[in-house]
């Protein structure tokens, strides 16, 4: 039976059941979720609880089948390439710079070069611990030491030494710093040299890093701890830097709780917790989390008064009675810039202009749906507002075979292992288990993937630089 005629039956763009089908058919040799055991073919998910088929994005025409709607929305919907290149242009530029204390500056990006204010050193400084001294030994030694942070000292007459700590500034006429244990004292307090002493030895002539005016670092260069570092060093108390985007996530969904077990239909929340931590990840400064449910008047409300740079919705974007973000954003005049994605999971995807500098990313309301739609819309949107550049993409073998989707992309948690990626179960739409303890996501080719196949990878932020890269 060919590929097409397989899915068919269960509509070419029905996702919940075309990936459950598909890992069943993946077999062993995937590492432990965490969870103690390797796991097992998933099960086919329930029916979504919005009332509507979780991967659809359009409303079936009367006398249209549903395989042949699901197919045409299939046809409509953008590759996952051309998604996340559509994502990357679709701000017009970066917001205007901003001065910002070294203190508040980190995860953000330099929009203008760092020059340096001054010399580093700013003076001749003391690389050791040890003594400074003048002209051939041995050297009578000063009764006072030299310590950092202190005026300029006495300057010394050749064959008198003085005791001086890292980073003290050097006396005049110094030809050299003896390290403490490179040295001795005899009976009547003389230094002596124990190894030959070169002149110029652990001194830190001024200027030795930059001088004054140099130029320390490009703009677009991300603010890390090292770089707040240097900036301090080299003078400045601010940095000019692009402005953090602002991005408000709106939760929709009648069905879902905030706290305590799931009962009577309802269900737990994940991607309330889940997203801001991961918009502040990607650079976002998240201004409100807002719990709307299923009601179209206040989403309608919140996407007016909204001022923020991004808007985050989660489910309502495919087409069951209660999936308002599509007659909203028809209603208040937006452009659609991607309506729906060929990539499983997370084909309903959509990303729109609101305003002239607004954007709206729609995430699907499964929770790993709505990850491949963060990865693929909402990163490459918030890395241009932030001004940050493109990583640099790199791929690696997979351990293990691994089914894919007949016609689109499909994005897997993977574990990296000895320079392979190490496919994860409970990788279906609704699942994050495999997520939780992924260090990435795997791009899948339709068709599939072989053992030892090299495939794209996207890191996951906290997995590479440490949970502090969400710079909350």
């Amino acid at each position: 039976m060919t590929a097409r005629g397989k899915y068919e039956d269960v509509g070419l763009d029905d996702l919940d059941v075309e990936e459950a089908l598909a890992l069943a058919k993946e077999g062993g040799g995937q590492v432990s979720d965490g969870s103690g055991a390797a796991g097992g073919p998933p099960s086919v998910p329930p029916p979504s609880p919005r009332g509507g088929r979780p991967e659809h994005g359009e409303h079936a025409p009367e006398g249209t089948s549903r395989a042949q709607a699901a197919e045409r929305a299939h046809h409509t919907a953008t590759p996952w390439p051309e998604a996340r290149t559509t994502a990357g242009r679709a701000p017009r530029r970066p917001g205007a710079p901003v001065s910002v204390t070294l203190d508040a500056a980190l995860g953000l990006v330099l929009a203008a070069p760092l020059t340096a204010l001054t010399d580093l050193p700013s003076f001749d400084t003391s690389a050791m611990d040890g003594w400074a001294v003048a002209g051939p030994g041995p050297w009578d030694v000063r009764a006072e030491g030299v310590l950092a942070g202190h005026a300029e000292p006495e300057p010394l007459t050749d064959g008198e030494a003085v005791r001086i700590a890292t980073g003290a500034r050097i006396p005049q006429d110094v030809t050299a710093v003896i390290r403490s244990e490179h040295g001795r004292t005899d009976e009547k307090g003389r230094l002596h040299a124990t190894r030959e002493v070169a002149h110029g030895q652990d001194i830190r002539p001024r200027g030795q890093e930059c001088r004054s005016g140099d130029p320390l670092l490009l703009a677009g260069t991300l603010v890390t701890p090292p770089v707040l570092g240097l900036a301090a060093a080299a003078g400045y108390d601010t940095v000019s830097a692009a402005p953090r985007p602002r991005a408000e996530v709106l939760v929709l969904g009648d069905e879902l709780l905030t706290e305590g077990l799931p009962h009577d239909g309802l269900i737990r929340d994940a991607l309330g917790p889940l997203l801001p931590p991961w918009l502040r990840a990607l650079g976002a400064d998240v201004i409100a989390v807002r719990r709307l449910g299923d009601d179209a008047e206040a989403l309608h409300k919140a996407l007016k008064s909204s001022d923020a740079d991004l808007i985050v919705t989660t489910g309502g974007t495919a087409a069951g009675p209660v999936d308002h973000v599509h007659p909203t954003l028809r209603r208040i005049g937006a452009q659609l810039l991607v309506d729906g994605v060929k990539v499983r999971p997370g084909h309903p995807m959509l990303l729109a202009r609101t305003k002239e500098n607004q954007h709206l990313v729609g995430l699907p309301g499964n929770p790993l749906a709505a990850v491949s739609g963060l990865l693929t819309l909402a990163e490459p949107l918030l890395r241009t507002l932030a001004g940050r550049a493109a990583p640099e993409t790199y791929t690696l073998p997979l351990q293990d075979a691994v089914h894919g989707h007949p016609y689109d992309t499909r994005l897997i948690p993977v574990v990296l292992r000895e320079d392979q990626a190490v496919p994860l179960h409970y990788n279906g739409p609704a699942m994050l288990r495999g997520i939780a303890v992924a260090d990435a996501l795997a791009v899948v080719p339709p068709g599939g993937a072989r053992s030892g196949q090299e495939l794209e990878i996207l890191d996951l932020p906290w997995a590479t630089a440490g949970i502090g890269v969400c710079f909350t």
